[in-house]
């Protein structure tokens, strides 16, 4: 029989998805074969003037703020279902950077998704491969960001590594990710990207996320 921490939700999310729509951060599954190739949540595309995100509690895509400067996202944007910044994230930036006053951000881990197509709208899901990520901090939070490229994807489909990306591509995620949180009048920056690592550090995150997800979900349920 298995314990009660091994994918404490999916007996739950596949019952309630017979009536209901999944909530996408705790109704869908990351993907069997996680971290080697995830599902992501999109919550927003290229296109978008405003920065829209997940409603937590209803699961609902919501406008998290108008943009007030011009920012063009380079990539498709949004989260890995079913994964959490919790103590195994926050304590891995903590390590590397010898900082013990960072923690996780307590979201679900963001992704952005190279693709050559042009998705018009957000609030789906896609198929992904992880291929690096922005060890990001945000005050004293860990906020990474995973970068991955769309499954078959026909000019991003077949790198393995972020440092196959080319320099510009990866100067725009960095340069997007530095700005989007500006609000005018506001001079101090806030976030920093103190590196970029790898496709197998990238994947050890993601793993950690997940765990960090099933603890989190059971202190909901059983503390």
């Amino acid at each position: 029989m298995a314990s009660k921490s091994t994918r404490p939700l999916d007996p739950i999310g596949k019952l309630l998805g017979l009536r209901h729509k999944a909530h996408p951060w705790h109704g869908v599954n990351i993907g069997d074969q996680a971290p080697e190739e995830v599902t992501c949540y999109i919550e927003m595309v290229t296109t978008d003037t405003v920065k829209y995100e997940v409603d937590k509690e209803t699961g609902y895509l919501i406008i998290d703020r108008p943009q007030k400067y011009s920012s063009i996202l380079p990539a498709l944007y949004g989260f890995l279902p079913q994964t959490y910044c919790g103590e195994r994230v926050g304590k891995t930036s903590a390590d590397i950077l010898k900082r013990q006053d960072i923690v996780g951000d307590g979201d679900p881990l963001d992704i952005c998704v190279l693709t050559e197509k042009n998705v018009a709208s957000g609030d789906i899901l896609v198929k992904a491969i992880p291929i690096g990520g922005f060890r990001m901090i945000d005050g004293n939070q860990a906020d990474d960001k995973i970068v991955a490229v769309l499954k078959n994807d026909a000019v991003y489909g077949n790198y393995r590594d972020i440092s196959e990306v080319p320099d510009a591509v990866v100067d725009r995620l960095k340069h997007y990710f530095l700005t989007y949180k500006d609000m005018p009048d506001i001079a101090l920056q806030r976030c920093e990207i103190t590196h970029i690592y790898n496709a197998q550090e990238a994947k050890d995150l993601i793993k950690k996320a997940m765990k960090d997800y099933k603890d989190f979900i059971e202190k909901l349920l059983f503390d």
